[in-house]
């Protein structure tokens, strides 16, 4: 029986002498113990992206999206309003308020004995064309906790249009001016500007102007003799 459990006991050691070392050194060959990568190995990869070159284009202002609206065409987008909100005018609330008249009334004080959410009505001054393109592109962002659930309208000419048919239907305020259009610096144009410019006719005055002061210029009596000789009074 002893000799069994020695023999046995042995073959247990010697296993594990075994493994330690075939541990050790795969570890040493695997370079397990080191952060540093094998030279010439190259291990993931970098997924390029396109880099960013500034803010995207705002587009057109509020001005000049209104000045081009369509209360048509914001009549077939007030379709996704309808559920909630009737327009006419006597029209009754629904999960929604009237809108009818709407347009520079204050904030969540327009429909006479609808429930407007705290939200709304804390939020303070009047339905102008700003606000109300706001409300429009995102409520909840507009005023944080309001009841409606609508996600907003992303696309700034069917918020026009529809701000549009809001005014056609109980009328707004004068639409506020488009913007001005940058100003285009005026191209350089040959005699344009002050000097002659390369490439544009100039007269004798202008080429004598463009001299400079240590150049002489020939008086208008000066004579030539036979010998080449210049003769100047």
């Amino acid at each position: 029986m002893d000799d069994r459990f020695n023999t046995t006991a042995g073959w247990v050691l010697f296993s594990g002498i075994v493994a330690l070392g075939a541990s050790i050194a795969s570890g040493m060959y695997f370079h397990a113990d080191s952060h540093d990568y094998p030279e010439g190995k190259d291990f993931g990869f970098f997924i390029e992206g396109e880099e960013e070159e500034g803010g995207a284009d705002s587009g057109p202002d509020l001005g000049t999206l209104l000045a081009a609206a369509d209360a048509t065409a914001g009549e077939a987008v007030f379709a996704k309003c309808s559920a909630c909100h009737t327009i006419n005018q006597g029209g009754a609330n629904g999960i929604g308020p009237n809108l009818w008249g709407v347009l520079g009334t204050p904030i969540g004080a327009h429909a006479a004995g609808f429930a407007y959410s705290s939200a709304l009505k804390d939020k303070g001054g009047t339905w102008d064309y700003a606000a109300m393109d706001a409300w429009l592109a995102n409520p909840r962002g507009f005023a944080n906790g309001t009841k409606m659930s609508f996600a907003g309208l992303s696309k700034p000419e069917d918020r026009a249009n529809v701000i549009a048919y809001m005014k056609a239907n109980g009328g707004g305020p004068d639409y506020p001016a488009p913007a001005a259009p940058a100003e285009e610096a005026a191209a350089d144009a040959p005699g344009a500007g002050e000097g002659p410019v390369e490439g544009a006719p100039v007269d004798g005055a202008e080429a004598a102007g463009a001299m400079s002061a240590d150049q002489p210029v020939a008086a208008g009596n000066a004579a030539t003799d036979t010998g080449g000789a210049t003769k100047v009074d």
